[in-house]
């Protein structure tokens, strides 16, 4: 549908014309995705009859074939004995008692709101998927779970709520899709008044799509897939893919200023809002217009994105829409080491002639992806493909230091194949060639399976978990080397002999790019393993911080961050961020407590109870 538009030409909005989009994510989560793991309960590794598969029917690598390569590779590399799982807990069949806040309670039946005092459907919306979240939950108890869990089905009922909770002092949490790995969305464990979780599922529809100007309006609370499912039923794309994106909402992507993996064709999530609505407990902060730029003070659009939860709720979000592409092609690359590749992507983003992605894997992430073939199946023959004979006798590249480049091409048939053979040229500078368009397709796809491993190894004593960084470009390698050189250190002082750490280059822009590091290590004959790997990392994130990058590119700081994010925006930074959180919310109802550890505390106001703690800290 197409707005009607005034006398002005104008785009006006017609709710009316709302349509209504089933959810991926239904309001009983627990129903259909794991409560203490990652994704879908019917999708997960397992170790059966010998054989170690990957269940369900999502995704290519699942069904009934069996993946020979990953058990040998679980059990050389991380010294896993696969005969010997630890189960996490079950569900718990108790749960700790809500703090009470009956008038709260009574205000929104009043007002036709929907709550849940459920212990089950608190529990599982009172983590994200950090490391130390998913290991709490299969190892013990939160320490503070929320009271009460709300389900406004639009912005009239979140403002109703805001006001209601700023009266009787109840802290709201907004809750989007559950994915956070900062410790974003976790309760404060010191938080003594009712905490509600704003869960925004239930705001999922798409409120009017403007054709003509490419803009359309949702609401925050829809999934990334659901969002892209209605948009190409009309031949349109947002064109934002995180590696999230099955579970993420358009709410947590403003809230954690989020990037996807196609962002240099459709860009950042700051690049593809137009405008956001967002309620305060001082009223709705909101544009009253949808133009491409705006030259009217500070853009407010900017306070909202990253805000992680702590100003307000975001409510609906106008967002930059594309044709869908005539085509779409994958391909990839392969480069004799690391270094090489990174000096390619370079010039790449120097010549400006970035695919819509472009990603780059170390050695160490390639030999763990070649682990993932299943016999006979999807990814049956990627080393076959890459012909090993041509890499190391013609090209005399070695097995052990190559790395891999997957690439994305959208766009016009004749445009994309000029575009390909541009990079193909350039990788060929740096001692690069093509390897096709089946791999770049299945490392692509293999992006949204990584996740579930991380449950695999729960079960089987190891830990692991992911971080990102950006920085700039003469610094790239040299970060990647450093960082992982600290890790093996780190390591070697705990005696920590079996583990894995290694990066990919996953966002490339002019001046720099972001890089993932993985880690995990066998954490037999540890007390706290969550605390050990906490350490490491902290350490590794120094390592980062001196290395010349920054605290995050796209996961925001939350909790886990929290301890940098005065060096890095600085005194007055935080003095600024402190100003507007007390203007906006001067009672603390949105005490999430990321950003400053005093904005987590139980009192009444921020600045009170815990001050001097934040000001010893500056």
């Amino acid at each position: 549908m197409t707005l009607p538009k005034n006398k002005d030409e104008s785009v006006q909005p017609d709710p009316s014309a709302a349509i209504e989009i089933a959810s991926a994510i239904p309001k009983k989560r627990q129903q259909l995705l794991k409560w203490n793991g990652w994704g879908y309960k019917d999708s997960r590794f397992e170790y059966t009859n010998g054989m170690l598969i990957f269940t369900g029917d999502r995704y290519p690598i699942g069904g009934s074939l069996s993946l020979p390569y990953f058990k040998d590779y679980v059990e050389k590399y991380l010294n896993v004995n696969l005969k010997e799982k630890c189960p996490g807990n079950p569900l718990p069949g108790q749960y700790p008692d809500p703090v009470p806040c009956p008038d709260f309670l009574a205000e929104l039946a009043h007002h036709g709101i929907e709550y849940s005092v459920s212990g089950e459907d608190r529990l599982v919306r009172c983590h994200g998927q950090s490391l130390h979240d998913i290991h709490t939950l299969r190892s013990g108890q939160f320490k503070r779970i929320p009271d009460v869990v709300l389900y406004p089905r639009g912005h009239t009922q979140v403002e109703q709520i805001v006001r209601s909770a700023n009266e009787f002092n109840v802290v709201v949490i907004p809750y989007g899709g559950g994915t956070s790995v900062s410790g974003a969305s976790t309760c404060p464990e010191n938080e003594r008044r009712p905490i509600a979780v704003l869960d925004t599922s239930q705001m999922n529809k798409l409120l009017w799509i403007d054709k003509a100007n490419l803009i359309a309006c949702f609401e925050a609370g829809i999934i990334g897939q659901d969002l892209e499912r209605e948009l190409r039923k009309m031949g349109f794309t947002a064109g934002h893919e995180p590696d999230s994106y099955e579970f993420s909402s358009l709410g947590g992507w403003v809230a954690t200023r989020a990037s996807g993996m196609k962002k240099n064709r459709y860009g950042n999530i700051e690049d593809i809002v137009v405008k956001v609505k967002m309620v305060t407990t001082k009223g709705v902060l909101d544009k009253n217009v949808t133009v491409p730029r705006l030259s009217c003070g500070p853009d407010f659009n900017h306070v909202i994105l990253g805000s992680e939860g702590t100003l307000g709720v975001v409510t609906e979000v106008v967002i930059k829409i594309r044709p869908l592409p005539q085509l779409k092609k994958y391909g990839s690359l392969v480069f004799p080491n690391f270094g090489a590749g990174i000096r390619c992507l370079r010039e790449v983003a120097k010549e400006r002639l970035q695919p819509s992605s472009i990603r780059l894997i170390d050695n160490e992430q390639f030999v763990f992806g070649q682990a993932l073939k299943p016999q006979g199946g999807f990814f049956s023959n990627i080393a076959s493909s890459l012909q090993k004979s041509y890499i190391t006798r013609i090209k005399g590249m070695q097995l052990d230091k190559i790395a891999i480049a997957t690439l994305v091409f959208e766009g016009h048939t004749d445009d994309v194949k000029r575009h390909e053979q541009k990079i193909i040229s350039i990788a060929g500078k740096h001692g690069g060639f093509s390897a096709g368009s089946n791999n770049g397709e299945k490392g692509y796809i293999l992006t949204f399976v990584i996740a579930y491993i991380r449950d695999l190894a729960l079960e089987y004593s190891v830990v692991a978990e992911s971080f990102e960084t950006s920085v700039s470009w003469d610094r790239c390698e040299t970060l990647c080397t450093n960082v992982k050189s600290r890790v093996k250190k780190e390591c070697a002082k705990y005696n920590i002999n079996h583990y894995l750490v290694s990066c990919r280059v996953t966002q490339s822009y002019d001046a720099g790019a972001c890089v993932y590091f993985y880690f995990g290590f066998n954490h037999s004959g540890f007390s706290d393993p969550v605390h050990v790997y906490e350490t490491i990392e902290n350490h590794a994130r120094e390592e980062i911080l001196s290395s010349g990058g920054s605290i995050s590119h796209h996961h925001g700081v939350g909790k886990i961050r929290s301890r940098w994010y005065p060096q890095t925006v600085s005194e007055t930074g935080v003095q600024l961020y402190r100003a507007t959180k007390n203007e906006l919310d001067p009672k603390n109802i949105f005490a999430v407590g990321n950003f400053l550890p005093a904005c987590s505390s139980g009192s009444d106001s921020v600045e009170g109870h815990g001050e001097p703690t934040l000001k010893s800290k500056l």
